[in-house]
């Protein structure tokens, strides 16, 4: 019996490793963990580390992240609405708070069976939008699930599907022109009925007979510097950038400044290829093209 003892113990602690190495490498997978539904609780469903959020005729639904941040990393994976998803909008988003608040969108606009789903993005910088980029994708976003990111630090924000970058926008400040980096920002997400717009330009409505319409979710994953409610915000800002004297964060990084050449390509390769509409190139709504434009080489 003795000489078990030490096998017996050994692969107990060895159990406890694992399982603790698990936990770390899983943990931030689980929504319960980063996130809190918002509206419509009965519109929730969890399977295992799945949740699926559902739109009928009675309601939309959302869910918010338990803490904000300043600077990082946000990914989730979704699979989107199948089938005719017209009139319906899912978005994934870091926002402040507000009537000057900064904003990330992600917004995925239905469509009639067979046709491409089309994303749409947006910057807000002190409460002003009017920056959307439009694009279909690659793939087909609701066969399976796919990533979504945001990556944002003092340099550039970067939307990224599986991690390849779809739009960038830079640090122009030094051109005088405002960047969003003093808003410590929530993650949210929700579905709605957006029939007055969404599925080319409002014209296709919801089909209520195909209803519910179901978002998954999966792999909830926030790398960010966390902003505690209790903490001024201006001693979060100094803790959360370089400045504060704080150990660095990855995402400050000097490579983390500007795209890689590898990613530069890819970008390039998305705008030639998927890019459907870009604010910076309509003159009818913009006569005189927005500033940022100009400098904006991506």
């Amino acid at each position: 019996m003795a000489s078990s003892i030490p096998i017996s113990m050994g692969s107990l602690v060895l159990g406890v490793f694992i399982a603790f190495a698990m936990v770390g490498s899983v943990s931030s997978s689980r929504f319960d963990e980063l996130f809190q539904p918002s509206w419509a609780l009965d519109h929730f469903a969890y399977e295992g580390e799945l949740m699926k959020m559902k739109l009928d005729n009675y309601s939309g639904a959302g869910f918010s992240s338990k803490s904000k941040y300043m600077f990082g990393k946000v990914s989730i994976k979704i699979k989107l609405v199948e089938g005719d998803s017209a009139g319906t909008v899912t978005a994934f988003y870091m926002s402040s708070e507000g009537p000057y608040h900064n904003e990330f969108d992600f917004e995925f606009l239905g469509n009639t069976t067979g046709e491409p789903y089309l994303v749409q993005t947006n910057v807000y910088v002190n409460g002003v939008g009017n920056r959307e980029q439009r694009l279909n994708l690659w793939f087909d976003p609701t066969k399976d699930f796919h990533s979504y990111s945001l990556l944002w630090n003092r340099r550039q924000v970067v939307f990224l599907v599986d991690e390849t970058p779809v739009r960038v926008h830079s640090n122009l400040e030094h051109k005088g022109i405002p960047y969003p980096k003093d808003q410590s920002m929530g993650v949210y997400s929700s579905i709605w009925n957006a029939d007055d717009w969404a599925t080319q330009g409002g014209r296709v409505k919801t089909d209520w007979s195909h209803a519910p319409f179901i978002a998954s979710y999966t792999g909830f994953e926030i790398d960010a510097c966390e902003c505690p409610e209790v903490v001024a915000a201006v001693d979060n800002i100094k803790r959360c950038s370089a400045a504060g004297g704080e150990k660095g964060y990855w995402w400050d990084e000097p490579t983390m400044s500007e795209l890689s050449l590898h990613q530069s390509h890819q970008l390039q390769w998305v705008r030639a290829n998927h890019m459907v509409y870009d604010y910076c190139k309509d003159t009818s709504r913009f006569p005189v093209a927005p500033v940022e434009c100009l400098h904006h080489h991506h």
